[in-house]
């Protein structure tokens, strides 16, 4: 079988990290077909469109892709292309293991969490304008259909992998009308999964109780900003954005991502960590049912950190993306039982 895949190297370290990862998925032994885009400002330089209709022509026909960092301006500029994407594809769930890897040294050890954020509405709508010189505002959208949706996804998610609990996480006490509605929706979804316990924690609260104790949490559902933020926070909890790995699901189809930056100082001189992309290349694989070489390639992703031989300066190595990319294939072709049984 041949899986068609649109492609989206993104800018700045982009293309590097990408390139890395196809060349794993490729030693994997599954054949690919890739249908590779352009996205951001790489794309308007030669379109003149920031998100080129070939684009959403082909994620309409491939509904599965891969896609490297795009930067988006900050106070100005071109809108998100990733929040763009979610909307226009409908991919309401922002799914982020945060899972750590072997022999990288943190002050949270051991940590396991989900964190699956609304990805379509909230603050995020990009409802935005100017009432009068000096004053600005900006609409947050919450919707009982979204936020169902997203409530039964985490649930659904935590039945099927036989996660412990769900901790619903809001600010009700303020936003009592939108954060309410949110709120009221995962109570409701709650008691259809009766068997998943569940609890609610204030979203300022969360972030203190999560660099106090993180383990306390198993699978955390959230409203999209919320979820922005504490993901990033995380992150933190293993080693940083550059290693853990981020999915956008819908019905229909699935962008799979890195969540850091574009980097674009050190584009181009062979110095990026690829970890993010690979590991969110695992998730797409499981999401294909492509079970077996998802094992595998986290295995041999596993055995390379565990090892600490071929590891990126980011992460106290010496070799650089090319480098190790070659050393997860290496690992990838001599391993021969996953050590990823989750």
């Amino acid at each position: 079988m041949i899986h068609k895949v649109t492609l989206i190297p993104g800018d700045g370290i982009g293309p590097e990290v990408v390139n890395a990862t196809v060349r794993v998925l490729e030693a994997t032994g599954l054949k690919f077909e890739w249908d590779t885009q352009l996205a951001g400002a790489d794309a308007y330089a030669k379109t003149k469109q920031y998100i080129p209709k070939e684009l959403y022509e082909s994620v309409e026909r491939t509904r599965l892709g891969l896609k490297g960092p795009v930067t988006t301006p900050i106070a100005g500029g071109f809108a998100s292309i990733n929040v763009t994407l979610r909307k226009k594809f409908e991919l309401f769930a922002n799914f982020r293991p945060i899972k750590n890897l072997p022999n990288i040294k943190t002050n949270y050890p051991g940590v396991d969490l989900i964190i699956v954020r609304e990805n379509t509405e909230g603050e995020y709508s990009g409802i935005e304008h100017e009432v009068v010189p000096g004053v600005v505002e900006s609409l947050k959208i919450i919707t009982e259909k979204a936020s169902t949706r997203i409530a039964r996804f985490a649930f659904d998610y935590a039945r099927r992998e036989r996660r412990k609990k769900i901790h619903a996480i809001h600010k009700a006490n303020i936003m009592k009308l939108t954060d309410g509605l949110f709120l009221r929706c995962c109570r409701d979804t709650a008691e259809i999964y009766s068997d998943i316990p569940y609890f609610e924690h204030i979203v300022d609260n969360t972030c203190m109780q999560l660099v106090t104790n993180p383990y306390q949490y198993d699978v955390m559902v959230m409203e999209n900003l919320y979820g922005d933020i504490i993901s990033d926070l995380c992150a933190g909890f293993v080693g940083g954005l550059g290693l853990v790995p981020g999915a956008n699901l819908g019905h229909e189809c699935a962008i799979f991502e890195a969540v850091h930056g574009s980097a674009p100082d050190i584009a181009g001189k062979d110095l990026a960590n690829p970890t993010a992309v690979m590991q969110s290349a695992v998730l797409m694989l499981r999401h294909i049912g492509e079970t077996e070489a998802a094992d595998r390639m986290h295995s041999a992703l596993e055995q390379v950190y565990a090892e600490g031989k071929k590891l990126t300066r980011d992460v106290g190595g010496k070799v650089g993306t090319t480098e190790f990319a070659d050393a997860v294939i290496a690992a990838l072709e001599t391993s021969k039982e996953p050590a990823f049984t989750r």
